[in-house]
C-alpha cells in the first residue's frame, strides 16, 4: 500500500468519524427529555447553536386534530351589516390547485390564530389544572390574563381583521364604503383516529367572535 493511499483511507475514515459523530449528537438532541440530555444540554447547544440545530418534524409527532380558520363580516357606510365570508377556505384552495409551487397567503390566517392563543407553557399548564378543578369545585377562578397576553391578542386580532378587510373589499356595492368588520374564529376539532369507525362520531365546533373594527384604524 503506497503513502498515498494510506492517507487516504486515513483522511476518508477521519471524515466518516466526524460525520458519525454530528449525526450521533444532532440524534440525541431530538431524543426525550432525560438526566443524561439535561446534563449534557450546554454541551450540545455549544456545538449546535446556531448553525446545527434540529428540528425533526417530518412525521408530525404532534398531528393536527383541529380545523381553525376565520369568517368575517363588514357593516357598509349606510348601515348595513354584511353576511359572513369565508377568508381561509379560498387560501386553502389556492394551495390545493398547486402543490409545486403553493401560495404562502394561507399561512396569514394561520399564524394570526397562533399569536392570538400563544402563551406561556407554565401558564397554559396552569389554567389546564384550574379547568380540571373548576369542574369539581365551581368557586374556583381561573387565572386571568396578563397584560403581554392581552396585548399579543389585541395585535392578533387586528392583524386578522386587517387580512380580512382586504378579502371582502367587494363587500359593499352601490357605491357604499366598509367602514367596520368583525372576525369570527372558528376552531373545529376532529374525531380522535380511534374513533374513525364510529358512525357516531361527530366534529365539535366552538366559534369566537372578535370586537367590530373601525376600518379607518386598520389602513
Amino acid at each position: 500500500m503506497t503513502a498515498t493511499r494510506r492517507v487516504q483511507r486515513a483522511v476518508l475514515l477521519a471524515g466518516a468519524a466526524l460525520l458519525g459523530a454530528h449525526f450521533s449528537i444532532a440524534a440525541f438532541s431530538q431524543t426525550p427529555l432525560s438526566p443524561a440530555k439535561v446534563q449534557l444540554a450546554p454541551l450540545l447547544n455549544a456545538y449546535l447553536q446556531p448553525y446545527f440545530s434540529q428540528n425533526w418534524m417530518l412525521f408530525a409527532p404532534d398531528p393536527v386534530m383541529v380545523d381553525q380558520g376565520i369568517i368575517a363580516r363588514g357593516r357598509c357606510s349606510d348601515g348595513e351589516v354584511t353576511k359572513y365570508y369565508d377568508v381561509t377556505g379560498p387560501s386553502i384552495q389556492r394551495v390545493q390547485n398547486d402543490r409545486f409551487f403553493p401560495s404562502r397567503m394561507s399561512r396569514v390566517v394561520s399564524n394570526g390564530i397562533q399569536q392570538y392563543n400563544s402563551t406561556d407553557d407554565l401558564l397554559r399548564r396552569l389554567r389546564e389544572q384550574k379547568e380540571k378543578g373548576k369542574a369539581k369545585n365551581s368557586g374556583k377562578n381561573p387565572i386571568p390574563l396578563l397584560p403581554y397576553e392581552k396585548r399579543t391578542r389585541n395585535q392578533a386580532v387586528n392583524y386578522l381583521s386587517r387580512y380580512a378587510m382586504t378579502q371582502m373589499a367587494q363587500a359593499c356595492t352601490d357605491g357604499r364604503s366598509l367602514q367596520a368588520v368583525q372576525v369570527r374564529m372558528y376552531v373545529r376539532s376532529l374525531p380522535p383516529w380511534s374513533q374513525r369507525d364510529n358512525p357516531h362520531a361527530r366534529d365539535k365546533v366552538d366559534a369566537y367572535d372578535f370586537p367590530w373594527k373601525k376600518a379607518a384604524d386598520l389602513q
